[in-house]
């Protein structure tokens, strides 16, 4: 790939066909663009497109569109469904000497499963048949379209062969661009289902696709899905132009770097990291059309093929709330349980076939990307889906909060519904100005933490209670690390949101917070006065044991005081400046400085000193003495060459 230069607008939407097999489409194509869409030499020796087929499209009013071509043959209906994904704007096709005909039929099926409802249809080979019959042809298709979503499509007769009413198809297109909408608009992160892969001499592996949302630039870090493998764009083209930005719904060539084509495929799907997490089941709306063949119900249980983007696993569709069975033309919620994973976001349009024959009989959209495995719903959880499939983002969110343990989040809502976060911040700011909802913060992150009033209560109670049932089993400890209460109260917490409640309980004076220790007020008081006098106790020994202090275990016992006690005591003397742990002893602050005292004033006076020399000095045995001078030398008083010891400035 070249670098970037001038470059024409970015298409903003894209076309795609759709029809029976010889029918017209890539004839169409060829004549609205110049470009021949059928690239492959097979598809021109055989007259047929067997893959996906690009070109660009410009509108009367100068804009422009990306074109898709899908295959018409019915044994390439998963080559048009992974074309049909990414489009706003369907051209159907129908030849006049040839009438509706059954992948006619699949194709406006697909359609409008993936919820592609701006259409345009183009009676092909109008050459052929003459004006009466053209007619009778439109009338036909009128009739046959007036209870699906396409009744008002315009349909404008035309022939590539001696271009009549290609001005006037170009017109309706743009009529219909008028009123489109991008399909994958809602999300802001960047995808793109991969078509085409390839090698380009000189500059590696090229990945093709229709762009569904965000957008893309040059040195780009996205991640590869399902693999979750890291890649970097080189350099991006539209229509084999370099730009540099990719939009929302354009056909984009991805140059990547560091990756071959063994590890990226069509099926595949490129990603902002981390905004997509594959999943191997989906709650989902599921409307079942039935197969064309015969009249037969959707049994739950069915194993079928799952078409998402460009690609197709097999999934298990069981129904919900013991439903056994759908009929054709009935919808219902079920949970989809895949083979293999898919990069899937709420919202996402997917395609239902049989194994065999294989049939397009239904599809959906999922709902919950991430649901745990189960069929029989609670009344949240029904109310919740509802309101994802009706797109009543408020009543979901409410729904989600309800269903929620413990303390909710703009994020941990967000994750539940598949909405975006500031969606579901501001509705929870919204329940709180209402009382609906009560929030806490968490001084460490500064997440706010939502749930009814009466639910956090009921937490810092349980919370209360813990610390209470601790001290009765541990008088002799002042508090509780957050990790052991976590595990005492956690109902759900994490370190964070259990943060976030003891804030509130120590700004209610019904806890102490003392470092990374939690007590109760009345009983942890009890036990650091204990403590309190442990500590008393031992500072008052190490004073007067002076320069020959016991060993901290001798020292305990001595005394009478638990070890545990003990060592905590003398690690608040040690940390405080009180007392200092010298080898095996513990020395009071005083007698430290005695001893420094004198060991400077026998240095000063006889110069360069023995270890015996000192000790003597001090009036110690070796087993005090040693661990002083030791002590000494690493705080930078005394400097030992040898067997002597100088002042560290002499």
């Amino acid at each position: 790939m070249s670098a970037p230069t001038a470059a024409p607008k970015a298409p903003s939407l894209i076309l795609g066909t759709a029809g029976h097999i010889d029918h017209g489409k890539s004839a169409l194509i060829k004549a609205l663009t110049g470009t021949d869409p059928d690239r492959l030499a097979e598809e021109k020796r055989r007259g047929i497109t067997i893959e996906l087929g690009f070109a660009q499209l410009k509108l009367p009013d100068g804009r422009t569109m990306g074109v898709v071509d899908v295959p018409g043959h019915e044994r390439f209906v998963r080559q048009m469904i992974a074309g049909a994904t990414g489009i706003d704007v369907a051209l159907l096709c129908i030849a006049a000497d040839d009438g509706i005909m059954p992948q006619t039929v699949e194709h406006l099926h697909v359609l409008e499963l993936l919820g592609i409802n701006n259409m345009v249809v183009a009676l092909t080979k109008c050459d052929l048949v003459d004006e009466e019959w053209t007619a009778f042809m439109v009338d036909e298709i009128v009739g046959r379209f007036a209870r699906t979503p396409y009744a008002d499509a315009e349909i404008v007769p035309v022939s590539a062969r001696d271009r009549r009413g290609l001005q006037e198809l170009l017109e309706a297109i743009g009529r219909a661009a008028d009123h489109a909408r991008r399909t994958h608009e809602e999300h802001s992160f960047a995808r793109l289902p991969i078509d085409r892969t390839f090698t380009i001499k000189g500059s590696g592996t090229v990945a093709t696709g229709t762009l569904w949302s965000g957008r893309i630039s040059p040195d780009d870090e996205l991640e590869l899905l399902p693999s979750r493998k890291r890649v970097r764009v080189r350099g991006i083209q539209e229509h084999g132009e370099p730009v540099d930005v990719a939009e929302p719904g354009s056909r984009t060539a991805l140059n990547l770097a560091s990756i071959g084509t063994d590890e990226v495929r069509p099926g595949m799907m490129l990603a902002t990291p981390d905004a997509v997490v594959p999943t191997d089941r989906f709650d989902a709306e599921v409307t079942y059309l039935g197969p064309a063949s015969r009249k037969a119900p959707l049994e739950t249980g069915t194993v079928a093929r799952i078409a998402h983007g460009t690609t197709e696993v097999p999934g298990r569709i069981l129904l919900m709330n013991g439903q056994t069975r759908i009929e054709p033309g009935q919808s219902a919620l079920a949970q989809i349980r895949l083979e293999e994973p898919l990069a899937m976001a709420r919202g996402d349009r997917f395609i239902i076939r049989t194994f065999s024959p294989v049939e397009v009989v239904g599809g959906g959209e999922a709902l919950l990307c991430h649901p745990r495995r189960r069929t029989a719903l609670s009344p949240t959880e029904q109310t919740l889906l509802r309101a994802l499939a009706d797109h009543q983002d408020q009543i979901a969110i409410d729904a989600a909060v309800e269903g929620s343990k413990g303390l909710a989040t703009a994020a941990s809502i967000a994750n539940t519904t598949g909405l975006g976060t500031a969606v579901c911040a501001e509705r929870l700011a919204s329940l709180e100005e209402s009382n609906a909802l009560a929030s806490i913060i968490s001084p460490r992150s500064k997440t706010i933490y939502y749930a009814k009033a009466k639910d956090i209560a009921s937490l810092c109670s349980s919370i209360e209670n813990a610390l209470m049932k601790f001290h009765a089993a541990n008088p002799e400890k002042t508090g509780i690390g957050k990790a052991e209460l976590l595990l005492f109260a956690g109902k759900g917490l994490d370190a964070d949101s259990l943060d976030a409640l003891l804030a509130l309980m120590a700004h209610d004076k019904r806890v102490v917070l003392d470092g990374a220790e939690i007590s109760h007020p009345k009983a942890g008081a009890r036990a650091k006065q204990r403590e309190l006098e442990i500590v008393k106790t031992l500072s008052g020994a190490l004073d007067d044991a002076g320069l020959t202090p016991p060993t901290t275990d001798a020292l305990t016992e001595q005394l009478g005081i638990p070890k545990q006690a003990a060592h905590r005591a003398l690690g608040f003397l040690n940390e405080n400046g009180y007392a200092r742990r010298v080898g095996d002893f513990y020395f009071s602050a005083k007698a430290l400085q005695q001893a420094e005292e004198k060991v400077v004033r026998h240095l000063q006076s006889n110069g360069p000193s023995t270890a015996t020399e000192l000790k003597d000095a001090l009036r110690i045995s070796r087993k005090h003495a040693i661990p002083l001078l030791e002590y000494m030398d690493a705080q930078g008083t005394t400097r030992r060459e040898g067997d002597l010891r100088k002042l560290s400035g002499a």
